[in-house]
């Protein structure tokens, strides 16, 4: 009797790994979680309800969003990094947490090339460089000259030491040349207001705040960040196409499973994203955000970010800049 339950259970134990390892092909067969490490409302949170309901649609199963934000999206990576990689939990990285924390944090806790799957890169956004008109500048060539020729002079506005404004102006800063006086703020809106009132004279912006600004003269508008043209701005022209060519900086979102998430399961995550991203409703949606909608395969995805890693490490390290 003993020897006929000790078969029993090792068959059993046989049947339900048969069946853990059959589980992808049938995948998925309960609601996903997408972890975003930023709080609702934001632009990261709109990417990630938009992609989630294309996902949802596409794989016929709830993609629920769970907001765990905090310390520059590192809370919510470490939870998504020590979630079972098994496609049911998903997690919204960005070009803050898988391109500048690596260099601009002290303590990580998350490896962000080893501890995570690529599943696909859904959005990029660029920044439009913006002045206070009273700056004798009407082009970023102008701008330029001005800068080399008034050291130290001007002062340029960001939303926080270490964030992506910061780290793209100081690029900027670099790949030109020139060098200006960082003014960090709390935020877009005291940055705005005192680029207005002229007590700063330049700022990187995210385009659809600088965009109405531009129109309505309170602003100028010099150039966007990206390779290519902003869809929200088609008149302003690229860093690259006119003072600096190969310039091309632009926050971008992904979405990531753990590490060791089945390669089958990540395959047809892919298909929903790539499908997701083709969608009219998401296209406007980003527009309106002024993303780019991106795509690709995880190889792609893989390189994009061992190629922003990089290339921030480098100038994190140039401008001397501590981790914190």
């Amino acid at each position: 009797m003993k020897k006929a339950l000790k078969i029993f259970a090792g068959l059993a134990t046989i049947t339900m790994a048969s069946l853990s390892y059959a589980a992808p092909g049938s995948y998925p067969t309960r609601p996903i979680k997408l972890i975003v490490p930023y709080p609702p409302g934001g632009i990261t949170d709109i990417v990630g309800r938009t992609i989630a309901q294309r996902i949802s649609e596409s794989l016929n199963q709830p993609v629920v969003v769970d907001n765990r934000s905090g310390a520059g999206g590192t809370i919510g990576a470490e939870q998504a990094a020590r979630s079972v990689a098994d496609g049911y939990t998903l997690f919204l990285g960005t070009s803050a947490t898988h391109g500048t924390n690596p260099s601009t944090f002290a303590k990580l806790g998350y490896q962000p090339a080893t501890d995570f799957a690529p599943v696909a890169l859904l959005a990029s956004a660029p920044l439009m460089i913006i002045i206070n008109p009273s700056v004798p500048a009407k082009t970023l060539p102008e701008f330029i000259n001005y800068l080399k020729a008034n050291p130290q002079k001007v002062n340029y506005a960001t939303t926080g030491t270490g964030g992506s404004v910061h780290l793209t102006t100081e690029q900027f800063s670099l790949m030109t040349e020139t060098k200006m006086v960082h003014v960090p703020y709390k935020g877009s809106s005291p940055a705005l207001t005192d680029l207005i009132g002229g007590h700063v004279q330049v700022m990187f912006d995210n385009v659809p705040s600088a965009v109405p600004l531009a129109a309505s003269g309170k602003v100028r508008a010099l150039a966007v960040t990206s390779a290519n043209r902003s869809g929200l701005a088609p008149d302003v022209p690229t860093v690259s196409e006119t003072s600096v060519p190969g310039f091309d900086s632009a926050s971008w979102i992904a979405i990531y499973a753990p590490a060791g998430t089945p390669a089958d399961v990540i395959a047809k995550l892919n298909e929903a994203v790539n499908v997701g991203l083709q969608h009219p409703a998401l296209l406007e949606t980003f527009k309106k955000a002024g993303l780019e909608a991106q795509g690709d395969t995880p190889a792609h995805l893989a390189a994009h970010q061992a190629k922003e890693i990089e290339k921030w490490a480098q100038v994190v390290k140039s401008i001397g800049y501590v981790p914190q």
